[in-house]
């Protein structure tokens, strides 16, 4: 990490990707290794947002063109939230204020810096009426548009990962995914994450659009992010509402509940702390929901791409497979809740096609 992460030189400043714990180098460019940072900024005074993606290097290495400087109002309040590709991703260097997890037990792909303060802050200009959180609209399928709480998309570890892309050069080398940068050539790298699929892939076949906000290292371009998404779903979301349960494998430790990370998570991503955790009824909710909107919006996942091409051949097999996986690895099961009425059907690792029943 540089120092003094939520300055505006801190921003601008690359963050160095490195092997933990003697286990070899990392690479950026690698999809399976890959580290995500985005911040988003208010101005307590006026209520005005912006997003701002800092940039991910090797270390040892140098940009491909120098990340764009933000603009950081006097007094502003910076969160910045990280996603990871791997397994388990730690922070090093100014992590003053930044969240992992709790001691020997760091969530895996999440991580967040000053994201409590941030959402008081931002919060409190609600309250004020110096900012306005957009209502979510009506989609195609005439259902209120998803959010990250809602349990048609969430999945086991709901609500992490980043909507923040990179341009990696084939060099090796990454620079920011901007207008400016398109020139450098190279693919663009993104995060597996539940915001970015909602906000690229599910809400475009929807024909809804999130909240954005101008992104202050791309001319301002209106961009999603996190956070904007949880102050979104927290604003709008309607009844059952998900909330990170005690059974998410990401905040437990060494499979058990932890009250005191699953609090940590929680206040990484706005959501009410002591609000009930049952595990139980997050697969019950999870089961009664996400099927039925799945099937009735078949047709328009089907003709909508895959996140991940190696996966799942288009949306609606990616989102069946997803939701047969979370109910697994949530233990829904062994918790006495009935499987979801599913059958995916694969072609090697490839999810191909898939039946909903009732």
């Amino acid at each position: 990490m540089p120092p003094h992460p939520t300055s505006a030189a801190g921003l601008a400043t690359p963050y160095r990707l490195k092997g933990a714990g003697g286990g070899g180098a990392c690479h950026e460019a690698d999809t399976a290794q890959a580290a995500f940072v985005e911040a988003t900024i208010l101005d307590p005074a006026t209520g005005a947002l912006s997003v701002y993606h800092p940039l991910v290097v090797d270390n040892g290495t140098k940009p491909a063109a120098a990340p764009v400087a933000p603009a950081v109002p006097p007094g502003a309040v910076v969160g910045v939230w990280f996603g990871f590709n791997g397994t388990t991703l730690t922070l090093d260097g100014d992590r003053a204020g930044c969240v992992e997890g709790t001691p020997g037990s760091p969530f895996g792909q999440f991580a967040d810096c000053d994201a409590p303060a941030f959402f008081a802050a931002a919060n409190g200009a609600v309250a004020a009426g110096k900012l306005t959180v957009p209502g979510l609209g009506t989609a195609a399928d005439g259902q209120p548009c998803p959010t990250t709480r809602d349990f048609s998309v969430v999945d086991q570890d709901q609500s992490d990962n980043l909507a923040t892309s990179y341009r990696v050069l084939g060099d090796g080398r990454t620079a920011q995914d901007t207008a400016a940068n398109t020139g450098l050539g190279g693919t663009v790298l993104t995060n597996a994450s539940d915001n970015g699929l909602l906000d690229a892939f599910v809400d475009p076949a929807l024909g809804c659009r999130p909240m954005t906000a101008p992104d202050a290292g791309d001319a301002g371009r209106q961009v999603p992010s996190l956070a904007l998404n949880e102050l979104q779903a927290a604003a709008h979301q309607g009844g059952p509402v998900a909330l990170v349960p005690a059974n998410d494998p990401m905040v437990q430790n060494d499979g058990k509940p932890s009250p005191a990370k699953l609090a940590l998570y929680r206040a990484g991503v706005d959501q009410p702390v002591g609000a009930s955790s049952d595990g139980a009824a997050y697969c019950r909710s999870l089961v009664a929901v996400a099927p039925g909107r799945l099937k009735a919006d078949q047709a328009r996942f089907s003709q909508a791409p895959s996140p991940d091409a190696a996966a799942a051949n288009t949306l609606f097999t990616f989102l069946a497979q997803r939701l047969q996986a979370s109910f697994q690895n949530l233990g829904c099961s062994d918790l006495g809740v009935p499987p979801p009425p599913l059958r995916v059907t694969k072609k090697g690792d490839q999810a191909v096609a898939a039946t909903i029943t009732g």
